[in-house]
């Protein structure tokens, strides 16, 4: 008989640490580690296993589009991590992840809102793909809170959050947007690579779709493209149901390497954090700094509500500076020693990336002296990267000498 899926270990109440290094173990067999299971087709022993396999495809192996143990592993462990979760499918990228779940939740003739500090390819996305489909987007302020109630209309059938943003950093008021959102039956997803579920838990606060691009912090290694998407019990069905329908599908091999990156999760965080931090406090000192925008400094205009909703930090954050346009960060970026030019984030090494925000923005505006710089610290001795920004800094101020 073909192998049944066993029922996911109920590891809820346990520390962080112990969840992670035991989330998923159940579909390993004498060993430590989950192997892994690459396959398309299945074979069934005979035609009464086929046919159970038929009247319930999820209960085991079926086909390989459908998941071996490689995927219920990851699949279990993030939905583990989700207080209130029913499950989790996993795509090809995060942004996959991210157009499948609005694809679960829109028709032709509804209407979409996205948080004006969205991921750049999500309003890609609905400018380019779902307005062909007769589906509409509107984009609102990161800040609206309730106010949201005076922006939904009777079409509005979902609400695309991210927070914080991950180039401008607005945390956003979740409890409040929820509040509105489920009272009036629309459905609320967030992208929350930034935090992950280990910093902020949005179902817990009402969210139905939490969504995270694994190819950063899971993954934490910058080799794996990978994306999950974790529903409640109402949008579970909907969300399985159009994975399936799109074809998207994993390799086991993928698989392995993130369920790997997310066993040290929690010890990596907690390094990522320290170490921004101890970067971004000294760079609001910096005579050639105007703010640092990340949103565990106090001065960060949304600190409390972080306060009351993360649980804690990660390593991404920005900083504007005082003067000057993006060619002068050349002199900054282009001399940094410890610091890779290039986009994603989460990954043992540190990264820079200029940002222009007026290009993308549409519902907001947000007046600078001079341009920003968003920071992913890495791994390294915060003291080397501190040396480093303070090396670059003086070579971007020679420049207004």
């Amino acid at each position: 008989m073909t192998q049944r899926r066993p029922p996911r270990a109920d590891l809820s109440g346990l520390g962080i640490g112990t969840q992670l290094a035991q989330a998923g173990r159940d579909h390993a067999v004498d060993m430590v580690n989950v192997p892994v299971a690459r396959a398309s087709t299945i074979l069934f022993e005979n035609l009464a296993d086929l046919d159970r396999a038929i009247r319930d495809p999820d209960a085991g192996l079926y086909y390989g589009r459908r998941g071996t143990q490689s995927h219920w592993a990851l699949e279990d462990a993030l939905t583990g991590l989700e207080p209130g979760a029913a499950g989790t499918k996993l795509f090809p990228s995060g942004v996959a992840a991210i157009t499948t779940s609005l694809l679960a939740c829109l028709k032709a003739g509804d209407e979409l809102l996205i948080t004006d500090s969205a991921y750049e390819p999500s309003r890609t996305f609905a400018d380019h793909l779902l307005s062909p489909l007769g589906i509409t987007t509107r984009y609102f302020d990161p800040r609206c809170g309730a106010g949201i109630a005076e922006i939904v209309s009777e079409q509005t059938r979902a609400i695309l959050l991210e927070s914080p943003g991950s180039l401008s950093f607005e945390v956003q008021d979740l409890p409040a947007i929820t509040q509105v959102a489920g009272a009036r039956g629309i459905t609320t997803l967030i992208d929350n690579t930034w935090a992950t579920p280990l910093r902020l838990q949005p179902l817990s606060l009402g969210v139905d779709i939490s969504i995270q691009a694994l190819t950063k912090y899971v993954g934490g290694h910058s080799d794996v493209m990978m994306g999950s998407a974790t529903a409640n019990a109402a949008l579970w069905p909907r969300l399985k149901a159009a994975t399936y329908r799109l074809g998207h599908f994993v390799s086991a091999d993928d698989c392995t390497l993130a369920l790997r990156g997310l066993r040290t999760l929690a010890l990596r965080l907690e390094r990522h954090e320290a170490s921004a931090l101890a970067v971004a406090r000294w760079l609001e000192g910096h005579p050639a700094v105007d703010r640092v925008w990340h949103p565990a400094l106090p001065s960060h205009p949304d600190h409390a509500l972080f306060k009351r909703d993360f649980s804690g930090a990660t390593g991404l954050f920005a900083m504007v500076l005082k003067q000057g346009s993006r060619p002068h960060t050349a002199a900054l970026i282009d001399g940094l020693q410890h610091f890779g030019i290039g986009f994603s984030w989460g990954g043992y090494e540190s990264l820079v990336l200029p940002v222009e925000l007026d290009r993308i923005r549409t519902a907001t505006t947000t007046p600078l002296p001079g341009p920003i710089v968003r920071l992913s610290i890495g791994l390294e001795d915060p003291a080397d990267l501190i040396a480093d920004l303070d090396a670059g800094l003086s070579r971007y101020m020679a420049q207004f000498a």
